[in-house]
């Protein structure tokens, strides 16, 4: 890769990352909700279904999204499930008047899950790459030095823009401090976790 081909798809990749989808919905809800730490945690799950993809396109696996269909289907489904049991856990939980945050907090692995979920459910991302990587280098001849790069700028590029988006949304959700406010944050935060798994169920 020539340097303006590595810039190219830098540039890219950071557009793409910045319009909001079912993964930024998942940031902005769990670090409003939770705080910044547990949307880096969707952050990272985000990167390494993005890795995934990558790899797969890279080597020639694109028509896995084709070939099996149904498992990409029930990836689907099961992420649409668990996003929507994160949102319903949400609007249950009751905030602990004294720390003035939500009782019902979720592991640093369930944040990473969903974020992987939310990514591995989403087979065109796979076209996706598959489609704009051949425009910076050549899929045929590429060295494993080339698929490091990539790796490299995908994860610099996506978490870079998807950790701007967590801390502005736990920023936000600090500004309210009554248990009035957590509530109404975990409320708003918990149906975007289950329009997000509704969205995603929809495109299975």
């Amino acid at each position: 890769m020539t340097v303006a081909n590595t810039i190219s798809l830098f540039i890219a990749l950071t557009i793409l990352a910045v319009i909001p989808g079912p993964g930024v919905f998942t940031i902005v809800a769990r670090s409003m909700a939770s705080g910044f730490y547990y949307g880096l945690a969707v952050v990272l799950g985000i990167i390494c279904g993005d890795y995934v993809f990558i790899l797969l396109s890279v080597y020639g696996l694109s028509t896995l999204a084709n070939t099996h269909s149904g498992l990409f289907a029930a990836i689907q489904y099961a992420g649409a499930a668990y996003l929507f049991w994160l949102g319903v856990k949400l609007l249950v939980a009751k905030p602990n008047y004294q720390e003035v945050k939500s009782e019902a907090e979720l592991s640093f692995f369930s944040n990473y899950l969903a974020g992987l979920i939310v990514t591995l459910g989403n087979p065109k991302a796979i076209l996706f790459y598959f489609s704009l990587l051949p425009a910076f280098v050549d899929l045929q001849k590429i060295s494993l030095a080339e698929v490091g790069l990539i790796l490299v700028l995908a994860g610099t590029a996506v978490g870079g823009v998807a950790v701007v988006y967590a801390y502005l949304a736990s920023a936000a959700g600090q500004f309210f401090t009554s248990e009035k406010a957590f509530k109404t944050i975990n409320v708003v935060a918990g149906i975007i976790m289950i329009g997000t798994g509704i969205v995603l169920a929809l495109r299975a």
